[in-house]
């Protein structure tokens, strides 16, 4: 049976040519004497001659380092010791202030209270250079750890710069961490310096800081000092006129700018490091060639200061644009809040995780279904796969808009599969592999393959890849995490399936997959279907792997009580969608399905816990988003029978 892709947005033939993607494509073609017409032609070029390519990306973005590199990139195995950009020297911070525009708005915050506040140039780097003062008194300098404990704030953005300039090292939790959790990640750093919100605002309510600040203190004893902000403005000068200067530092190219933590869900948080060279060219690609923001756009990306995305937000500023700040509840007082805040802003590019999409489905906000967006670019989605009914969900009430799924994660604070603003969106797939990312999907046998599932791998490096992992001397840990499975190889724990000339599937993580009767099933193929009964609140799918064929267990979310009546209608409603193999042994009731703070499902430590596992083994309750819903999971592990 053929299967029939249905192709929901198409590249208008008069805005293409001015896209960076084009610009960048031309810049190939005529530099290196090629002809490509295909952009699979131009990605494999830039996956086959790695060092042409990322100079070619230092040529188009005009990167300016401040001691020259001796070549590009030497190779070594395993590949995550290649050396990139040997000798050269740089600054990140430097990159985002050369876009300095005087009193023209750079960042545009808006808190739960409607309060919006427009943030000059010259009030921001004003800021900054305030705090680099204030840094450089506490003895702060180059390779120095500074730690945050902050909202998604434009304090959070001067601070950062602050840090940056002086070459130290950043690191960031959100405060909806709890005090262990965050103790966890930044113990490992030795920070001298922490910053904090000293309270915040979160689904109307206001939350005081100071006692877990004082604990944050009492439990990082390489602290010389904090600084607090208050969260309101008293310490900006918005209306300034002064052109301040950072003069930031360069440090050498694979010199740390910031500390990202893996989930801590179980054991200790990995420390993972990023070179300030590295996420400079890789957010230069992905933000400007990849989702085509250009100088003056107003970039949001939903986050938290502790999701990479935060991160990779700060690649609009890199590209010129207006990066939007919204802090507090996306469902406060109403999940059309943030539609509403991209409504009035006129924003451009506007991001959130795909479990937000999947609730505007199930509950649509008239800010969606009866508001136009003409100035509405992109509209981004990642977290988890955007299922293909919330791909036409969303192009039905954004027909102009382009969709733009990606995948990727914190080991890289980017994506390797993303969206390309010259090729079509097609529901449930992502647009194209990213270029300079050696993307294949290969089975258990290392072989790669097209049009069915397998693992996602890359096989070549890239200089986003951590340079180490925080304390990891040997790399052990690092090996362990990526490289372990293939040789010489990054299996990235990732289900996916890439179809010529349409895109890439993601189906879920590879180490949740299901297997009923032998055969391999991604959760994010029963999760689409599911996104459509309309009676499920939500839901999470596990195999307990307790007999030789699997125990496909669904455990759902409802606000009725679950019966032998809408037990069957789920069954069939999965069987209609998918296949009588995706249908669950047994569905449970459960109160909540567990989320970790990022808002991803807790499929794995749910796996772990009913299969047998202490409760203290599978999961750190300061790294979850309601860390009551698996306590239940105990309850469910002692009726289950196995």
């Amino acid at each position: 049976m053929t299967r029939i892709y249905n192709k929901l947005w198409t590249p208008a033939t008069d805005k293409t040519p001015s896209s960076h993607m084009a610009k960048f494509f031309h810049l190939v073609n005529s530099k290196y004497d090629l002809n490509y017409t295909l952009y699979e032609e131009l990605h494999k070029w830039s996956i086959t001659y790695l060092g042409a390519f990322w100079e070619t990306v230092v040529d188009y973005f005009n990167i300016t380092f401040d001691t020259p590199y001796k070549q590009v990139l030497t190779r070594a195995i395993p590949f995550y010791n290649t050396k990139w950009f040997e000798g050269a020297s740089l600054s990140y911070a430097a990159h985002i202030t050369r876009n300095f525009k005087d009193q023209q708005t750079v960042l545009l915050f808006q808190n739960e209270l409607g309060e919006t506040t427009e943030i000059s140039w010259n009030a921001l780097i004003l800021r900054a250079e305030e705090l680099k003062h204030q840094m450089l008194e506490r003895g702060v300098g180059k390779g120095d750890c500074v730690v945050g404990y902050l909202l998604n704030h434009p304090d959070t953005i001067a601070a950062f710069l602050a840090t940056n300039a002086l070459g130290a090292v950043w690191s960031c939790c959100s405060p909806d961490f709890g005090i262990q959790s965050a103790i966890n990640r930044f113990e490992q750093l030795k920070p001298k310096l922490l910053m904090a919100h000293t309270s915040y605002t979160y689904n109307g309510k206001k939350y005081q800081q100071q006692e877990k600040i004082n604990a944050l203190i009492q439990g990082l004893p390489s602290l010389q000092d904090t600084i607090n902000f208050s969260g309101s403005f008293d310490d900006w000068d918005l209306d300034t006129t002064a052109k301040a200067d950072l003069h930031p530092v360069s440090v050498p190219f694979e010199h740390p700018i910031w500390v990202l933590f893996s989930s801590g869900t179980t054991g200790k948080p990995k420390a993972i490091t990023h070179s300030a060279g590295g996420m400079l060219l890789e957010q230069f690609k992905a933000l400007c060639l990849h989702q085509d923001v250009h100088e003056g756009e107003r970039f949001f990306w939903n986050t938290t200061t502790g999701w990479m995305m935060w991160n990779y937000a700060l690649g609009a500023l890199l590209c010129g644009g207006v990066l939007c700040l919204y802090d507090g509840s996306a469902n406060y007082p109403d999940i059309g809040t943030q539609w509403r805040f991209a409504q009035q802003n006129k924003i451009n590019h506007f991001g959130n995780g795909a479990p937000f999409y999947a609730q505007c489905m199930k509950t649509p906000p008239s800010a969606l279904t009866t508001k136009s967006f003409p100035e509405l670019k992109s509209l981004g989605s990642t977290g988890a796969p955007l299922s293909a009914p919330a791909f036409e969900f969303l192009q039905k009430h954004l027909p102009q808009t382009q969709i733009i799924s990606l995948s990727g994660g914190t080991d890289v604070c980017s994506a390797f599969i993303g969206g390309n603003p010259m090729l079509p969106v097609y529901a449930g797939y992502l647009q194209c592999r990213m270029l300079g990312a050696a993307i294949a999907a290969w089975d258990s046998f290392g072989n790669a393959v097209e049009g069915m599932t397998g693992e996602l791998v890359i096989t070549e490096p890239m200089p986003s890849m951590p340079v180490y992992f925080w304390g990891d001397e040997a790399n052990s840990r690092y090996h362990k995490s990526y490289f372990d499975r293939f040789s010489n190889v990054w299996a990235h724990g990732d289900w996916i399936k890439i179809v010529p000339d349409i895109g890439v599937e993601v189906l879920g993580r590879s180490d949740a997959t299901l297997n009923k009767n032998g055969i391999r099933i991604g959760t994010a193929e029963i999760y689409s279907a599911l996104e459509s009964y309309p009676k499920l609140t939500d839901f999470l799918i596990v195999d307990l792997m307790v007999r030789q064929q699997g125990l496909l267990l669904l455990l759902v979310e409802l606000k009725q009580p679950l019966d032998s009546k809408i037990t069957k209608e789920i069954k069939n409603h999965i069987r209609t969608l998918c296949s009588p193999r995706h249908v669950p042994d047994r569905i449970i009731q459960v109160p909540q399905i567990p989320y970790t703070i990022s808002g991803k499902k807790m499929e794995i430590p749910v796996k772990k816990l009913l299969m047998g596992s202490p409760f203290n083994e599978v999961a750190s309750p300061g790294a979850m988003k309601n860390p009551k819903a698996l306590e239940h999971f105990l309850k469910v592990k002692d009726n289950l029978e196995l």
